[in-house]
């Protein structure tokens, strides 16, 4: 294997990379940055050996192994947005870089978002239930643009699903750690101290929110009560976020009119949860994030910080964690 050139660091694409994803990393990055600057292995002794003169990983996670390989390592590019497995106390002692793959998903998670939405408003979840049980009975749909749609996390999802909703007339109102930042489809923003103000307004309450102890258990049995009667709670985040047995009492109990859920506390979700019976709920299996688009993207991402890197801008890397 060539030196590293200074001038172009290597890039590595281990093995553990699964194989679509690492053929098309690997054609989009040569094809962006040239030849010889990514390394793709499919063994782990490949992986080890290549990782001697690899200055940048792309993972999809954290491998202490790997990274204790890499005695050049100077920046670790993670496939996905969360990197709640990352060590990051141990990446910053070494000053390895962390970037990771937020807004990748942003367009596919809105458009989830946004059929979630459309789904409950025309009840088409009932059209199904009653198509596979071959009952033929007329019921009621309602307009989206009638409603007000509550966004937590304003970040490149939380943005996408405002754009979506304000291209349809829907109200859209929204919470953001940094009010003033917000993306101009929100027509009113709330800072985190004032969430109970924003879901006593929520007909729909949208959670894009990352992971933090902050987060974590954000919306409980009281922030259920406060919302409307009619409310439908999305949830796109992560399951921590919610407490997911007040939220099947409140189903239950029809305090909400119903659930659109792609992420929950425990995963793959056990087959003993209520949730799987609940006519009020739709499950998905953490899926709102796919496109066949995705690794192109994440290729970008890697490809617009390669050039910063080479300059040595390491403080204006996008998505930088660490």
């Amino acid at each position: 294997m060539a030196d590293t050139d200074a001038d172009h660091p290597r890039i590595l694409v281990p093995h553990h990379v699964r194989d679509s994803a690492a053929r098309t990393l690997d054609a989009e990055l040569t094809d962006r940055l040239g030849e010889d600057v990514v390394v793709t292995t499919d063994t782990p002794a490949e992986t080890v050996a290549a990782a001697e003169d690899a200055a940048v990983v792309v993972a999809d996670h954290y491998d202490a192994d790997l990274f204790d390989a890499a005695p050049d390592l100077r920046w670790v590019q993670a496939v996905s947005a969360g990197v709640d497995d990352y060590d990051l106390d141990a990446l910053r002692e070494r000053d390895v870089v962390l970037t990771n793959a937020s807004g990748v998903h942003a367009e596919p998670i809105a458009e989830q978002v946004l059929g979630s939405l459309l789904t409950f408003a025309r009840n088409i979840h009932t059209g199904i239930q009653q198509q596979e049980e071959g009952v033929w009975e007329a019921y009621g749909g309602h307009e989206l643009r009638d409603a007000t749609v509550g966004v937590v996390g304003l970040g490149a999802i939380g943005g996408r699903v405002a754009e979506h909703c304000d291209a349809l007339g829907v109200e859209v109102i929204g919470t953001k750690r940094d009010p003033s930042t917000a993306p101009d489809a929100v027509d009113e923003v709330y800072g985190p101290d004032d969430l109970d103000a924003m879901l006593a307004r929520s007909d729909y309450l949208v959670l894009a929110c990352p992971l933090t102890e902050e987060t974590r258990g954000l919306v409980g049995r009281e922030e259920l009560e406060v919302l409307p009667e009619q409310a439908v709670l999305v949830n796109v985040a992560r399951g921590e976020i919610v407490d997911q047995d007040a939220l099947v009492e409140a189903l239950q109990n029809r305090r909400i009119r119903g659930a659109a859920l792609d992420v929950f506390e425990e995963e793959p979700l056990p087959q003993t949860s209520p949730l799987w019976d609940l006519s009020r709920a739709v499950v998905t299996p953490h899926m709102a994030g796919s496109t066949p688009h995705y690794y192109e993207r994440v290729a970008a991402i890697v490809a617009r910080n390669y050039e910063r890197f080479r300059e040595g801008a390491l403080d204006d890397f996008e998505n930088r964690v660490v």
